[in-house]
């Protein structure tokens, strides 16, 4: 396990937190793959197209042997196992799980970006994210992660839902 990532999880159809739940369940069910940390569940606004119900989102910190793409092809089977349908950009979802950084690596790939390349413009990704990790700087760049969400202007979009509590953040998720 001598990889870590950091992935942003979201829903926003049906029984949302459950999605979350199943997808937690799913990640902690890989071979090669730890949980560390899970954040608090936040409430947000859609971004892109607005006309959606409310997303549930969260971070999970997780140590792997998974090389990057393995991470983002295993992220991929348990969103299809789940049911997400893709019916266009930034669209309705059961649930999407992303790689936001992957140790301290930049991946230029056609289909895998390390950091995700929207990271940086979104509190509803910045602020779980920052939740479990607060001293998080993305690859060869001396700026905290912190300074990027206080200057982004949507962070009011951003609502705690559910506080997560006990010792690795996880406690909501245990079943």
């Amino acid at each position: 396990m001598n990889n870590l990532a950091f992935l942003s999880l979201g829903s926003n159809i049906g029984d949302r937190e459950k999605w979350l739940k199943a997808a937690i369940r799913e990640l902690k069910q890989t071979k090669g793959i730890e949980i560390e940390k899970v954040s608090s569940i936040y409430e947000t606004d859609p971004v892109g197209y607005t006309d959606q119900d409310l997303f549930l989102n969260i971070a999970v910190k997780i140590t792997t042997s998974l090389s990057a793409y393995e991470l983002l092809t295993r992220c991929l089977q348990i969103e299809e196992r789940l049911g997400r349908v893709r019916k266009f950009r930034n669209g309705p979802r059961k649930i999407d799980l992303d790689i936001l950084l992957y140790n301290n690596e930049n991946i230029e790939m056609e289909d895998l970006q390390i950091p995700h390349p929207r990271m940086t413009e979104r509190a509803f990704v910045l602020v779980p994210l920052l939740e479990i990790d607060g001293k998080v700087k993305l690859p060869e760049q001396n700026v905290s992660l912190v300074d990027v969400l206080n200057e982004i202007p949507d962070k009011e979009g951003v609502r705690l839902w559910k506080q997560i509590n006990g010792e690795g953040g996880s406690g909501l998720f245990e079943s």
